[in-house]
């Protein structure tokens, strides 16, 4: 059981921030629009000045979209991924000992607020001088509060005054509201009320259709490829080896009664959009009917 108490001007050590936040890491409340965290010192009063409101401007010809599938593994999409303007990767997703497969460059990450301490592991890696990549990290309101009890925002916030030159960026909850009626609007179900949580990848492409002319996707599958005979097996994340089977995740969260990602679900969706929108998927291919 672990106790914990916010003092005003005092930061909480990563490791207790950590552990609450296994705690506290599924909730209903998701956020997502984008401002930048700005340098400032921390004090948990309610009155405590919030970060200057500065959207991400962020504008390309092409994007491609790296999935952190097992998807990846084999197909040598490296150089054809680094020729791309703009990289863009999820969580914690590595290159080293993978850019034959996942190229090397990496313009954007969307993160999970349950990524951000894996991050926090490597914080010279991710957050140093030399990375100029862009972090857009969503989560839970309760997590992301600025009033000095949002675990992972101050956790960024302390990054970010570790790291000045780190261009990291959190979220907001009416931009969360907007994913939250795509997903209702596009399935006809109530987020919330069907005991769903919207992944990673949800967030991504919404966040690319914005800023993308062009979105290519690799190592993501379609709605029905695990009911297609003989299908590959993978591991859920390529960098994962020995992980659950990717097809036996994703069957695991559409059936999961609360709490679950709908993967299957969303693929479908994204389906459809890749039908009004400049979208193209690799490695496997989908066929759009």
């Amino acid at each position: 059981i672990f106790t914990y108490q916010y003092e005003m001007s005092v930061r909480c050590t990563e490791l207790v921030e950590i552990m609450m936040l296994l705690v506290l890491v599924y909730s209903v409340e998701e956020v997502i629009f984008v401002f930048l965290l700005e340098k400032c010192e921390f004090l948990a009063e309610p009155s405590d000045p919030s970060p200057l409101n500065s959207p991400l401007k962020l504008n390309c010809e092409l994007c491609s979209i790296v999935s952190s599938s097992g998807q990846m593994l084999g197909q040598a999409a490296g150089a054809q991924i680094d020729r791309s303007p703009c990289i863009w990767r999820m969580n914690n997703a590595p290159t080293r000992g993978f850019e034959n497969d996942v190229g090397r460059r990496t313009t954007l990450r969307v993160v999970s607020h349950t990524s951000v301490p894996l991050l926090l592991q490597k914080p010279q890696h991710f957050f140093g001088q030399g990375n100029d990549t862009v972090y857009v990290v969503w989560g839970p309101l309760r997590n992301m509060r600025k009033d000095g009890k949002g675990i992972v925002y101050n956790m960024l916030r302390q990054a970010s005054e570790n790291y000045p030159h780190a261009r990291i960026y959190a979220t907001t909850e009416d931009r969360m509201n907007y994913c939250d009626m795509v997903f209702k609007k596009e399935t006809g179900k109530d987020r919330i009320q069907s005991g769903s949580y919207l992944s990673t990848g949800w967030f991504t492409l919404i966040l690319a259709m914005d800023m993308c002319k062009e979105i290519h996707i690799y190592g993501m599958i379609n709605d029905t490829y695990c009911k297609t005979e003989g299908y590959r097996q993978v591991p859920y994340h390529y960098y994962e080896a020995g992980s659950r089977d990717e097809c036996a995740e994703y069957h695991l969260h559409e059936s999961a009664p609360y709490g679950g990602h709908r993967f299957i679900t969303e693929k479908s969706v994204f389906a459809k959009w890749a039908k009004t929108h400049s979208i193209k998927f690799f490695n496997p291919t989908w066929q759009l009917s």
